[in-house]
């Protein structure tokens, strides 16, 4: 079976597994736990649990698996390198999928009643299920591109938990913050899911900028290969990543400085990391054609485009046509699709390079076969074939 086929059979059986298990420890809970458990948003907030944590060891055994950081042959720097990936990529899914299904079980109850309860350990068990086998395939087969859709569902998931809890329903004729600056369980889901939000930007710009770096070195060692050419040399390059990254790193460490310092006891802080993001943004869109050339023009487009809607919605505020949460939840979405389509961009150029590598090793076979032919004329047909047959496998392991 090839990668992806057998990627599919082990989602199926962490499917089975974790469904299994899921359902196991949600009839435990409860048969076991006293009747104060017995409220439906305690009730909710177990099987969530309970699926977040079945989805997370799940894509730690799949990312484990396919990872060759690990083996005792790599040095112990990569070796704390891809266990602190691990640790980190498990910590941004179990919280997402905490928020998923706490969501879409309060809704469920919402919609079917008290009469829903009576299902809720088949419905953990099939959630459970779902995420063991979304988190394996996606360990197997993890890019940026991957990580970085986790981020709209992560954050509108966390911010609908939050608004479908609070104790506020006017809220929103403020602003956003409003929504943290409480104690309550539905401020705490909130700033949690900025702080996560700010975890999940940091490692997915990690890959980014890991990627940018793998390209370009290998293109150009193969045009130093091929001749000097101009084409492949970028002038200060390795600055405009330094930049880059600082860049998208702070645009983390502002999300989780908003949901680490709450308006009431520290509105400084608070402000400097609200209104800091927006700058740098803003000068991270409008300087991204020389931060990253790698990019299509499409990219830089749509980043130019943001900043002039984002302005005009920002004016209507000041005229007072617009309220300060409209604003937050429009610049909110046009930063997370921004940052998926930039993340989309960075796969196309993994896999891009993945197809140049295999073009590459296509054409040093062949190079070699002829080289061979010339200089063993007299070496039988037969001997000749497995020759170039294991010089071929040998090549591609």
């Amino acid at each position: 079976m090839g990668l992806h086929q057998r990627t599919e059979t082990s989602g199926l059986v962490s499917f089975i597994i974790c469904a299994i298990a899921g359902a196991s420890i949600m009839e435990l809970c409860v048969s076991l736990l006293p009747a104060a458990w017995m409220i439906s948003r305690r009730q909710f907030v177990i099987a969530s649990i309970i699926i977040a944590a079945c989805g997370t060891i799940s894509f730690i055994f799949g990312y484990a698996r396919r990872s060759s950081s690990l083996n005792t042959h790599n040095r112990w720097i990569e070796i704390l390198r891809r266990l602190v990936e691990i640790l980190a990529l498990a910590m941004v899914y179990a919280s997402t999928l905490f928020l998923t299904s706490f969501a879409l079980l309060s809704v469920a109850s919402n919609l079917m009643g008290t009469m829903f309860l009576e299902y809720i350990v088949a419905v953990c068990a099939g959630f459970a299920g779902v995420a063991g086998y979304i988190t394996f395939v996606q360990a197997e087969l993890m890019d940026a591109k991957t990580l970085a859709g986790l981020l709209p569902l992560f954050v509108v998931a966390g911010v609908s938990v939050a608004g479908l809890t609070t104790d506020d329903p006017n809220w929103y004729t403020n602003n956003f913050s409003q929504l943290g600056d409480r104690t309550t369980f539905a401020a705490h889901m909130f700033n949690s899911t900025l702080v996560l939000a700010g975890v999940c930007i940091i490692i997915v710009s990690y890959f980014a900028i890991s990627e940018l770096v793998t390209s370009y070195r290998q293109r150009r060692e193969w045009h130093q290969e091929q001749g000097p050419l101009r084409s492949s040399h970028i002038k200060h390059y390795k600055a405009r990543l330094i930049c880059l990254s600082t860049m998208l790193a702070f645009s983390g460490i502002a999300f989780i400085g908003i949901g680490t310092f709450r308006y009431t006891p520290h509105p400084i802080l608070h402000n400097v990391f609200a209104r800091g993001i927006v700058v740098v943004m803003g000068l991270l869109l409008l300087a991204l054609p020389w931060l990253a050339p790698q990019l299509s023009l499409a990219i830089y487009g749509a980043g130019y485009l943001a900043i002039a809607v984002c302005g005009v919605v920002l004016v209507q505020w000041l005229m007072g046509t617009n309220t300060m949460t409209n604003v937050e939840a429009l610049a909110g979405l046009v930063f997370l699709g921004w940052f998926i389509m930039f993340s989309r961009q960075i796969a196309a150029i993994e896999a891009d390079r993945i197809a140049e590598q295999v073009m590459h090793i296509d054409q040093e076979e062949a190079s070699a076969d002829v080289a061979t032919a010339n200089v063993a004329d007299t070496i039988p047909s037969s001997v000749d074939k497995n020759h170039r047959m294991h010089s071929r496998i040998a090549a591609t392991q």
